[in-house]
This record gives C-alpha cells, structure tokens and sequence, in this order.
C-alpha cells in the first residue's frame, strides 16, 4: 500500500506499541496534535493501511499470493498440518491477535474535538470502522464466536476476560460499521487504489453479507436459516451499489488473449477493474516475492491445479469439457486447446514464454515446479530476473469489479431471483472476456452432471452452479477458495486426490506445449540413455524402499497422482480454527471451538 511507511512517522506522535490487549496506550504527544486538526486525523488513519505482522487488518500482497496454498485444488508439496489428524490443535492455533483493534477504538474514542468539524470526525471514525469490520470479519471467519470490543480496553477492565460473544451479535456489529461507513465516508474515487472508498466500502460489504447469509443457510447446526436471506439481500444490495456507480468495467483492454492476466501482472492497478490493491513501488523497495514463491523448486509451497479442477474450464463455445467423450484420455498438449481463455492466462500452456536474459524462450510445465503438470502463472512476472528474493513489482489486487459481479449474481441466485439480464451482466460478461462464446445472455436450465457430482451434489440450480464454477475459474488463487469452501458447507472437497494430466504410457517422450520439441518422460526404470531438455519421472512405486509419492493412476498409465500416500482427513470442526491455547490459558472464559 501506498501508505506502508506512514505507521512510522504516526508511531513518533502518538501512542507507544501496544501487542496485547491488556496493555494501556501511553501519550507520547498531547492528544489535540493528533485529533485537533484533519492534518492529524488523516496521519493517524494512516496507521490502519498498515502492513506490520502485528497492526495489519488488510492483507499484504504475500497473503494474497499464498492465499490459496490450503484449497481444495492445490496440490503442494506437503499437506497442509491443518488437515493431517493429530498434526493441528489449540497448540499450533494462530490469529488471536487484538492489536489492530486497540489502535482503532482509541482512535474512535478521542476523535472528539470540537475544533474539527463533525462531518470531517464523522468521515474518519467511517474510515476506522471499515477496518474495524473487516477486522472481526476476519476473526469471525477464522474463530466463528469472539468478543466485540467496542472501546479501548484496560488492565483494569472487567471485560477484558469476558467470554467470547455470539456470532450473531458480532457480525451484526460488522454490518452497523460498514453501513455507518458507507454512509460518510466521502471519499468516492481513488486513482492509485490504494485507498478505501465508498465503492470499496460496499465491496466489503457485499464480500461479508454474501459469506455470512450463505453460511447461516447451509450450516444448518447453527439453525440460523431464518436469517440467512436477510444477509444475501444486504449482499446483493451492496454489490448492486457498486454497479450503479458505473465507475467501474471489467478489463478488457488486452483482449480475450491477455485481459485477464493483466490484472495481475501489471505494475500499477488496472483502475477500471481494481479497486483496491497493494501497490508496489520500487524506489522504496516495497515490492513482493511471487516469482521466488511460485518459481522456486525450494522455496515455495510449488502449488499446482488438481486436474478435477482444471476440468471444470469450459470449451471456447460454452459446453462442458467433460462432456467430450475421450476428455479423460487427451494428453495435455490436447485438453488446454480449445478452452476459456482464462486457463492459458493461468497456468502454463501451449505458446507460453519467459525471459532469459532478455530472450523470449518456449516455456512449458516444469517438474522440478510442478506435481500436476497445471503450473500457474497467474501472479509471477515472465521475466525470470524476478524469480531469486522479493523482486516482483506488480500490483496485487484486493478486490476487484469481477468479485462484485460474482457476489452479486450468488447472492440473487440463493435469493431465487437472478434473472437473464443478472447473468448477462455477471457470468455472462465474465465469460465474454475469456472469449467464450454462447451462454452469456441467459441464465442455464440444464445441469453439468460433472459439476454436481464432483463438487455440489446438494445443488439443483443449475445457475447456482454455473455462478459457482465461474466464481473458482475466476477468482482462482486469489485468496477466496478456502472459506467459500467454508461458507458452502464443502469441507470434504479438500480431501480430493491431487491429480494430474493423463500419461499415455511409461517411457515416452511427451511434448507438453506443442513446439515439436520433448519436454517429460515417466519411467518406472530410467533408461541407460537420456534426451537432452527432457525432465525424467520416476512413477515406480519405491523408490529406494521408500513410497513414491508420484504415480500413474493406471500404474503404467493414466493420471499423475502426487502424495496420495498422505492421508488428508477434514472433519466438522475444521470449519473453524481452535482459539490458539496460550489466549485460551491467559481466559479461560473463551471456551474452545467443538472437536479441538
């Protein structure tokens, strides 16, 4: 963010650190410099933009490029302790930090003064409590009950070891402050996005509401349904806002070709599709790792697509890949032809390049990268100077017009009432830009038996689960997969085998990106002579008496299965994370999640 720096300069005139909640602020300036002039407001608003471990609400862009490592299509190197039994609990728990939030209620206390006009504190307390909502939002999603702290808490508070409140009581909250944000905050445009405006505002807020109707309506132990479309219509309402505004478009500038992976490649913010981003800036060496994290043999998670999602990307004519009747069978130079033109602007396909040393060179799945052979190249930047350190330079996206749509069209579809001019608007103009071609004026009848049976069988709106693929394709590792899997009641879909793209057989050559030229080669038994450039797989099933983690599903042909070896096991208290067990010591009153 533009405003990385600024919590260094507030900290010399204002209050000293504080890391946990019992501690007082101390005054290391009389208050009227900071909250007796808009000067002094607006410095110390600058301090909630901040990107610290221990004072950001926003995500950094390292947040957002891991965000999706723990998700139901990613395969990783390992998994995730989160989801191995016996290997997460209250010990390993993280995320109980408050600090944030003392930061934010002392400043919504003092902000007083009568010298300042009321409209002016009334725009900085709606910009304190947007990053208070998306604050609890957060603790919300991660511990399901917390405690609402409203006021700045002291050693001596009887509160200060209250038990957590309900939900209910807090997420109303969360909406009491976005609605008193949306109504004066007044700063309307933006052009850096760095900032939070009225249209981010009602972005949050349609993100929020959509998350918590949809989950009070498909976590029915709660028995919270009866509430469930009172959120969806605050969602639809408040994506609805940022629509009208018309201040936004979807990117399109660079054709069905390039316009998608623009947004996540360009230096500065597309600002008629972003509106809110971390913005990098070299001169100040505030800049991010994703090349080194998703490059790196290493150093990175070397997260991969599972090839039951990449089977989800339509045909360039609308249909469902998996209604082709060999789909199952085409090797990868084969199924990426013909597709949304999202996934070649995704993962590595076909005519892909990177830089070397300033020479464009062919550049197709690398197994020293890869298990499934789908490698993404959604954030990383094609010049490989990029990818050793934290060097990449481009903006990174925190919210984005294509989520609006997409909050929008859910959200009326769980409401029953999308309507063909919803979808052309939405999913329809989504899938235009990925060159899609039919589909996009009027809202599906038919079911994608493939798409319910694999993910959603509860689901027989066939909108509902259209919105739902295009939401994945769309916002794919951005950092959205793991709680729509929450929200959706979905946990088991994380337990789904990390699969690859179909072997013909053992001890061929395989051109993975069709330039004449061999890529792989998968052996049980490495033979006495290699080919030069081809990366050699061994599928044997020991390698050295150890299990072999990589596999043909056919044995001798048939799907890459990477780490099947490893149980992943999700349960129903994986729906929450435990409160971390040193908080749960220092207040017993907290309670534990159920199951941890």
């Amino acid at each position: 963010m533009r405003n990385q720096l600024l919590a260094i300069v507030l900290a010399g005139i204002t209050l000293a650190g504080c890391s946990q909640l019992e501690q007082e602020p101390q005054s290391t300036a009389n208050k009227s410099v900071v909250f007796g002039s808009e000067s002094g407001l607006q410095l110390y608003a600058n301090s909630f933009y901040s990107t610290g471990d221990n004072d950001k609400i926003l995500p950094t862009a390292g947040d957002i490029i891991r965000g999706d490592a723990l998700a139901d299509y990613s395969a990783r190197t390992q998994v995730d302790d989160f989801l191995r039994e016996g290997a997460y609990g209250p010990r390993q728990s993280s995320g109980w930090n408050w600090r944030p939030l003392r930061n934010i209620n002392y400043f919504l206390e003092n902000n007083t003064n009568p010298t300042v006009s009321a409209e002016t504190r009334r725009h900085y307390n709606a910009l304190a409590r947007f990053f208070r909502a998306w604050f609890y939002f957060d603790k919300v999603k991660r511990f399901g009950n917390v405690p609402w702290y409203g006021k700045t808490m002291t050693v001596s508070d009887e509160d200060l070891y209250k038990a957590r409140d309900p939900r209910t009581m807090v997420m109303d909250s969360v909406l009491a402050d976005l609605n008193y944000a949306a109504e004066n905050l007044r700063t309307t445009s933006d052009n850096s996005r760095s900032q939070v405006t009225k249209a981010v505002v009602q972005g949050l807020k349609s993100r929020v509401c959509l998350f918590e109707g949809t989950f009070r309506k498909y976590h029915t132990s709660y028995n919270l349904q009866s509430t469930a479309n009172t959120w969806l219509t605050e969602a639809a309402n408040a994506a609805n806002e940022v629509i009208k505004s018309g201040s936004f478009s979807l990117n399109e500038a660079g054709g069905n070709e390039a316009s998608y992976r623009q947004l996540f490649i360009s230096n500065m913010p597309v600002t008629n599709e972003v509106m809110l981003s971390n913005v990098m800036d070299l001169t100040l060496n505030v800049l991010h790792d994703a090349n080194w994290w998703w490059t790196s043999a290493t150093y990175g998670a070397r997260v991969s697509f599972n090839r039951t999602f990449v089977n989800t990307y339509l045909n360039i004519d609308g249909t469902p890949f998996t209604s082709k009747a060999n789909y199952q069978t085409l090797p990868f130079v084969e199924e990426v032809k013909g597709r949304d033109k999202r996934l070649q602007q995704t993962i590595r396909v076909g005519n892909y390049k990177r830089i070397n040393a300033g020479v464009q060179e062919a550049a197709p799945p690398v197994f020293s990268y890869t298990y499934t052979g789908y490698q993404p190249i959604k954030w990383t930047l094609d010049d490989m100077y990029y990818d050793g350190g934290s060097r990449n330079t481009n903006s990174v996206s925190l919210m984005r017009y294509a989520e609006i749509l997409l909050n929008y069209a859910e959200a009326k579809a769980e409401l029953g009432s999308l309507t063909d001019a919803d979808w052309t608007l939405t999913v329809g103009a989504l899938r235009k830009r990925a060159g899609i071609t039919a589909g996009l004026t009027a809202k599906p009848t038919t079911i994608d038996s493939y798409l319910q049976t694999n993910y959603f069988p509860a689901i027989s709106d066939a909108a509902l689960l259209e919105i739902r693929r295009e939401r994945g394709i769309e916002l794919a590792l951005e950092g959205f997969r793991f709680y729509d899997i929450v929200r959706w009641n979905r946990g088991p879909l994380m337990e789904q085998a990390w699969n690859g793209f179909y072997v013909p057989s053992l001890d061929t050559p395989m051109d993975l990106n069709g330039d004449g030229v061999n890529d792989v080669l998968f052996y049980k038994v490495r033979p006495a002579t290699t080919l030069p450039g081809v990366t050699y797989i061994n599928v044997a099933a020991t390698v050295n008496g150890v299990v072999n983690p990589q596999r043909l599903s056919n044995d001798t042909s048939g799907e890459l299965i990477w780490l099947n070896n490893v149980p992943r096991r999700w349960e129903e208290k994986h729906y929450l994370y435990p409160i971390p067990e040193t908080d749960r010591l220092m207040n017993p009153a907290l309670g534990q999640n159920p199951g941890w």
